[in-house]
């Protein structure tokens, strides 16, 4: 990389960067370190591709219309890459990353030959080397055949962005290999980040001003990564460690696997205050045979009785979870377990899909591929009993003090918008001045999507919030029948 192309002379025009991320939190923290690595080049964020010198789409291989997407946008970006050159308006760098780029990376240059350059989840470190080689020639291409440490040893140790909130990536990469998922293909192996470089970057956003950190990861909870005394950490200890660090108060984690609830990390979320009583723990299918269809490696009353002991520990534990409908095979009795383990759980949001078959999976090679039509329908009843939760939970809220990180200014004057404890967007007027601050708001109702307060300000209200945050919802035990 030549001293020119790194570092700009004064008064060098800034060229203008557009990034379009698909897909997972995970996407969103790699599209904000590619802009972290593009800054000393001299791109500077744009909103729009119609400006931009360099357009990178940050993409998701999960499911199929995820993946047309990105082909669709393609067509579109050529047509404005080709006539920003017939205007004489100079040129227009494309480039496709994450886990598409791995995956399909030469059946993206041969179908969208406005591509310059592809690259892999682990390898957008080398952007700035590879920029400089696509401005000779076409065509290149880089997977994820890199290190994860590589990676994050070639970043920058300064963040841009400002905000009270973060992504902070601790483990990438998943080795449980169920049938419908590609992730083990495009991510590679399960790899933790060293307790040392986590805890650096943590300072470096709570210098910043960030006070709520979500630590993000494939499996995050498989977190092993190596501690002061050379053995491998967990997900609890490095919990422990971050809320030490002054200006953090909450930490959150996503996404878990079942079998990587380990017994200190339930502990953790009875005894550390900043960690959040929110877990999004998917469990995908209620039925036990789709669970060994799906390679999940648990079955249902497992999960139960993981559910149990976590809400034994904190007893106002806020679930998310995750939903496939219609893998090959399910009959009704199958979608029948998924809905009584949502009917038994509870959950206060949770994310569902039609399954997906992706090339080079188990599952896409299975007999008894169910119905486009039957599995929407499925899809359609699921969706309406898990918003019944859903607006159900958030409505419980109202009556309850909590406290709430304000993050940015809502749509009406002096409106501020927050979160809860339980993930919640919480909209409250005349608290523009609270942005930044964990302050008591007085829920005074719930919606479907979201919640609406009110400031006190009394010391006996500080009082309450903090007897209110510890109470339990209510839910029943998922042991139970409903």
């Amino acid at each position: 990389m030549s001293d020119t192309l790194a570092h700009p002379k004064a008064g060098q025009a800034t060229k203008r960067l557009f990034i379009k991320t698909y897909g997972c939190q995970m996407n969103v923290y790699d599209s904000e370190r590619m802009a972290d690595v593009l800054r000393p080049l001299g791109y500077a964020p744009t909103e729009t591709p119609d400006d931009a010198d360099f357009v990178i789409l940050n993409t998701c291989h999960i499911r199929e219309k995820a993946a047309e997407k990105v082909y669709s946008e393609l067509g579109k970006l050529r047509v404005l890459k080709e006539a920003r050159g017939e205007a004489g308006q100079g040129g227009m760098t494309i480039a496709v990353a994450g886990c598409v780029a791995q995956a399909e990376g030469e059946e993206i240059m041969r179908r969208q030959p406005a591509v310059d350059l592809v690259v892999g989840p682990q390898a957008y470190h080398q952007l700035p080397e590879l920029l400089t080689r696509t401005a000779r020639a076409r065509g290149e291409r880089i997977g994820a055949d890199f290190a994860p440490v590589d990676k994050f040893d070639a970043l920058p140790a300064a963040r841009g962005g400002d905000g009270v909130t973060a992504f902070l990536t601790v483990q990438e990469g998943c080795d449980k290999f169920c049938t419908f998922c590609v992730v083990p293909y495009t991510r590679g192996a399960e790899w933790s980040r060293p307790v040392a470089a986590v805890l650096s970057e943590a300072r470096a956003l709570a210098d910043r001003g960030v006070r709520e950190l979500t630590l993000l990861g494939q499996n995050v909870n498989a977190y092993d990564g190596e501690g002061a005394d050379g053995k491998p950490s967990t997900l609890a200890r490095l919990a422990y460690a971050l809320a030490d660090i002054p200006g953090i108060d909450r930490i959150r984690y996503t996404t878990s696997h079942p079998n990587d609830m380990s017994d200190d990390l339930i502990a953790a979320h009875g005894e550390l205050d900043a960690l959040m009583p929110y877990l999004h723990l998917p469990v995908q299918s209620g039925s036990d045979r789709l669970l060994r269809l799906m390679n999940r490696k648990h079955g249902r009353q497992k999960y139960f009785d993981l559910i149990d002991r976590i809400r034994a520990a904190r007893p106002d534990m806020a679930l998310s979870g995750d939903f496939i409908v219609g893998f090959p095979g399910e009959t009704e009795r199958d979608f029948e377990d998924t809905m009584d383990l949502v009917r038994r759980v509870h959950y206060a949001s949770a994310f569902s899909f039609i399954y997906s078959p992706r090339p080079g999976t188990p599952a896409a090679t299975m007999a008894a591929q169910v119905a486009p039509e039957v599995a929407k329908a499925r899809l359609h009843a699921l969706q309406a009993l898990l918003l019944e939760q859903q607006t159900a939970f958030n409505e419980s809220q109202a009556g309850r003090i909590l406290p709430v990180l304000f993050e940015k200014k809502g749509r009406h004057d002096a409106q501020a918008i927050g979160r809860s404890p339980y993930l919640q967007s919480v909209h409250v007027d005349d608290a523009d001045h609270m942005i930044g601050q964990i302050v008591p708001v007085e829920i005074v109702s719930g919606q479907q999507n979201s919640l609406a307060g009110r400031l006190i300000h009394s010391q006996a209200a500080h009082l309450q919030q903090r007897g209110a945050v510890s109470q339990a919802t209510g839910a029943p035990s998922s042991s139970e029948a409903p």
